[in-house]
């Protein structure tokens, strides 16, 4: 790989991803999980996993320009499209609409992508960009300092991101903090208020009907707050360590996972004008850390993957009942997200695998290689052009700690890249002893 001065980009050329030919797993316990520890005790950033990372040991420089290499030819099943590789951060967050792709890294810098070339970006004051969800013309980020941001698109000019406020906002926090009874014990002998986070937000995810946005945190609870109006209308005390993710299914479902090794499902229910989120059930509860959740298009299937590198599901028509393993990691699954009848698992090993769901059977076609670190988020999007000539594929982005974002083009219609072994419910690409659970 070519050198490259700081805030230099170097681009690498597309070419076609090579099939693996052995995927063998090792039990080893050096998984790399999105919180592994408990979080009594350590706020914001303190012996975090980004502050911990052998990943993280390197200068961010300033804001700087740079390109995308483009190659679309000779696409076969799977397809490296062009990789970006710059000096600015570690990828920690992804999002995908339309023709656009926001990356957020640890460098503060959220770049908006149009056609796989630069078209704009901006920057917050404070905070790893952790997560990006997107809602009509409203971008909400969440950040290590425990904040969330949002921004708005200028109608008159769509390049142009300017921020709209915080969540929650001044006026809210003001009025909160005049009440004592508005204040909770978050550490021994410290307070703060209910309706703001006091460590890293980890995950955003709206919820079907998108009038409602769920922000989990390392503090250990979830926020919920109503878009039309900004307001927190609850805070859900959910784990017993840091909570990695969110997730929302169907019929006002809504699914959270946590370093305490636990998936749970809550319920919401109506009460007023406001809601009230109820315990349904415990999906699992392991010795591993839970760290990622993804639920397909359909709302039918609950996937939740784990430090020990084991994607475990659950079926909505089944009551959420275990519906069986996926096995196709060394270390922690990082990061999922589906479309179609397709999952992309992101895992601590430099890997995707690309999963197809046919019934209860899920069968490994391939396994995306390329990455040199850790791959922390995934977007993806239908590839409508190819799509409507009767070839189903999908572009697929992946984010690492390798500081690169890749590009894929994936099919939808593919052939197993090697034989698929079923295991507890579901085909893998490989056998490995069932980790404790």
């Amino acid at each position: 790989m070519a050198t490259e001065r700081p805030g230099d980009a170097m681009v690498s050329h597309a070419n076609t991803m090579p099939r693996p030919t052995n995927i063998m797993h090792s039990d080893s316990e050096d998984d790399y999980a999105a919180r592994d520890s408990s979080a009594s005790g350590r706020l914001s950033g303190e012996g975090s996993p980004m502050m911990m990372s052998p990943w993280n040991h390197t200068t961010m420089p300033p804001f700087a320009s740079s390109s995308w290499s483009n190659d679309f030819g000779n696409a076969s099943q799977n397809t490296l499209i062009g990789s970006l590789v710059r000096e600015e951060g570690h990828i920690y967050s992804l999002a995908a609409s339309g023709d656009l792709l926001y990356t957020g890294s640890d460098s503060k810098n959220i770049r908006v992508w149009k056609n796989l070339q630069e078209f704009s970006g901006f920057k917050s004051n404070s905070g790893l960009v952790k997560t990006i969800i997107i809602s009509d013309r409203k971008i909400f980020t969440g950040h290590q300092d425990g904040k969330i941001r949002v921004w708005k698109v200028s109608p008159n000019h769509p390049s142009a991101h300017k921020r709209a406020g915080t969540l929650p906002s001044l006026k809210d926090i003001f009025k909160s903090s005049i009440r004592p009874r508005n204040y909770v014990e978050v550490k021994k002998n410290r307070t703060a208020l209910w309706i703001k986070h006091c460590d890293a937000v980890s995950c955003l995810c709206l919820s079907m009907d998108k009038t409602i946005l769920y922000s989990a945190s390392w503090d250990r609870t979830i926020k919920v707050w109503r878009l039309s109006d900004s307001k927190c209308l609850e805070s859900i005390s959910a784990h017993d360590d840091a909570v990695n993710s969110v997730v929302c299914g169907a019929e006002g479902m809504m699914f959270s996972g946590s370093a305490d090794g636990t998936v749970k499902a809550w319920r919401r229910e109506q009460q007023g004008r406001g809601t009230k989120h109820v315990a349904a059930n415990t999906l699992l509860k392991q010795e591993f850390a839970v760290t990622s959740l993804e639920v397909d298009p359909t709302g039918s299937i609950v996937y939740g993957g784990s430090s020990d590198g084991i994607v475990n599901f659950w079926k909505r028509e089944k009551q959420y009942a275990h519906g069986g393993v996926m096995k196709g990691h060394k270390l922690g699954v990082l990061c999922m997200v589906s479309a179609g009848n397709l999952l992309f698992s992101g895992s601590a090993d430099k890997t995707i695998c690309v999963w197809r769901r046919e019934g209860d059977i899920h069968t490994c076609l391939s396994v995306l290689t390329g990455h040199d670190g850790p791959v922390k988020c995934l977007a993806v999007m239908l590839d409508k052009e190819t799509s409507a000539r009767g070839d189903e594929r999908f572009v697929v982005y992946s984010g690492s700690l390798d500081k690169s974002v890749k590009v894929w083009s994936v099919s939808g219609q593919q052939l197993p890249d090697f034989d698929s072994i079923p295991s507890d419910g579901s085909f893998s690409s490989s056998t490995r002893p069932s980790n404790k659970s």
